[in-house]
C-alpha cells in the first residue's frame, strides 16, 4: 500500500482514502481468491476505496458508507470486475478478454456506450488515475464549475444529464438538464441505452 499511499499524497488533484473494516477487507480478499501483494489486495485491504479529484472517480476498496465492495461488484460469469465507478455512470472493469492474455482495465462511458480496452493492467491504471491522467482523460465530460457540483454528489450518487452525453444534444454538459440520482440506476441506464441501440 506504501506505493499507493504515495501516488495518493503527490496527486495533482485531491484523493481522499476511506477508512477500510478489517473483516469486510478480509471476507471480499477471500471471494476474490487475491492477495495483498496486489495492488488491488493491497488497497482492498487498507481502504474502503478512494474517492479522486472531489469525488469524480470513485475507486472500489473494501467497501464503505454508500461505497460497494469489490467483490459486491463482480459480475458472475461476465469474467468483469468492476474496480471503480465515475460520478457520470461510467464504469471501470478489469477483465481478460481473451483466453491466455493477461487481463486489462476496459472502460465503458456514457458518451460513446461501449467498453473501451485501456490496455493497462490494474496496477498500471490505477497509477495513471492517480497521476493526473483523469483530466485529459474526461475532458469532454465535463463543464465550467463541475468540481462543486461533483463534490455535493452523495458517494453513492452520480449525476444524471438530459439529454444525455451519448445523444449529440447532449455533448455539451454545460447546457444539459443535470441532477443526481442513485449510481447503481445511473449505471444500470446506461448499459440499458447500450443494449437498445446494439451496442452490446
Amino acid at each position: 500500500m506504501s506505493e499507493i499511499s504515495a501516488l495518493v499524497v503527490a496527486a495533482p488533484y485531491p484523493v481522499e482514502v476511506l477508512p477500510a473494516d478489517p473483516q469486510r477487507a478480509g471476507a471480499c480478499l477471500a471471494a476474490l481468491e487475491i492477495t495483498t501483494r496486489s495492488w488491488l489486495g493491497a488497497l482492498l485491504a487498507n481502504s474502503g476505496g478512494l474517492v479522486v479529484d472531489h469525488g469524480w472517480l470513485r475507486v472500489l476498496g473494501g467497501g464503505h458508507d454508500g461505497l460497494p465492495d469489490v467483490a459486491a461488484e463482480m459480475a458472475p460469469g461476465a469474467g468483469r470486475l468492476v474496480v471503480a465507478f465515475d460520478v457520470m455512470g461510467g464504469q471501470f472493469a478489469w477483465l481478460q478478454a481473451e483466453p491466455g492474455v493477461r487481463p486489462t482495465v476496459h472502460y465503458f462511458g456514457p458518451e460513446d456506450l461501449a467498453w473501451q480496452d485501456l490496455g493497462l493492467g490494474y496496477g498500471d491504471w490505477l497509477e495513471a488515475m492517480l497521476a493526473g491522467a483523469m483530466t485529459q482523460f474526461y475532458e469532454g465530460l465535463r463543464w465550467p464549475g463541475w468540481e462543486a457540483e461533483v463534490a455535493g454528489v452523495a458517494l453513492d450518487q452520480g449525476i444524471s444529464a438530459l439529454p444525455p452525453p451519448w445523444t449529440r444534444e447532449g455533448k455539451d454538459l454545460s447546457a444539459v438538464s443535470r441532477k443526481p440520482i442513485s449510481l447503481a440506476e445511473l449505471a444500470s441506464v446506461h448499459q440499458d441505452a447500450a443494449r437498445q441501440l446494439g451496442f452490446l
